[in-house]
């Protein structure tokens, strides 16, 4: 299975280096449209290869998109959190019922008594 993540995570590189030797070619990326630079009266501009573009604005989409489905999932993990808290709770109550219960008895037969129940068959 190992092998195959190899061959996978292979052949997307490959794929990546061979459109990014297919668009070399620079483009100028510039913050405002000329009209709206020219009335502000600045403007940055930069020039980058157009496979550098292309892949930092794929980076860019996949870190909106963890990040977006990770504010999507905190009401789950506030639920999950909620949840395991009473469930700590509920298992100290359990132990503390026991261990009145069992209070004043022989040891032995205490253990004896909290062991499941086991049917036959």
């Amino acid at each position: 299975m190992r092998y195959i993540r190899y061959l996978f995570v292979g052949l997307i590189v490959a794929g990546l280096v061979v459109v990014s030797m297919a668009n070399r070619g620079s483009v100028t990326l510039t913050v405002l449209p000329t009209p709206l630079a020219d009335l502000a009266g600045w403007n940055f501009t930069i020039e980058l290869p157009l496979f550098i573009v292309a892949l930092g604005f794929v980076a860019i989409g996949l870190l909106l998109g963890y990040l977006l489905e990770w504010i999507r999932e905190s009401k789950h993990r506030s639920e999950v959190s909620k949840r395991q808290r009473q469930v700590k709770k509920l298992h100290r109550e359990v132990t503390e019922l026991k261990a009145e219960k069992n209070k004043g008895k022989d040891d032995v037969l205490a253990i004896l008594e909290e062991a499941p129940k086991r049917k036959a068959g």
